[in-house]
């Protein structure tokens, strides 16, 4: 995840968006899966529902009313 940061920040190499890097260090194997985006995500869909940074982390974490992923 690290250098996956450092390329986006410097913008070189190529990040692994929509791609997966599955590695097998016992077998010294790697794997590249495709993913595709959820048109539905509440970050990064179509319409999306988070659209900012919770400003009061500490507010947040002691709130009894925490959100409930949807299956």
């Amino acid at each position: 995840m690290a250098t996956e940061a450092v390329k986006l920040l410097v913008g070189t190499g190529r990040p692994l968006i929509g791609r997966l890097l599955l590695y097998d260090a016992l077998g010294m194997r790697f794997r590249e899966l495709k993913v595709n985006r959820d048109q539905d995500c509440p970050l990064c869909g179509e319409n999306p529902s988070i659209t900012e940074l919770i400003s009061d982390y500490v507010e947040f974490c002691e709130s009894e009313e925490l959100p409930v992923a949807a299956d």
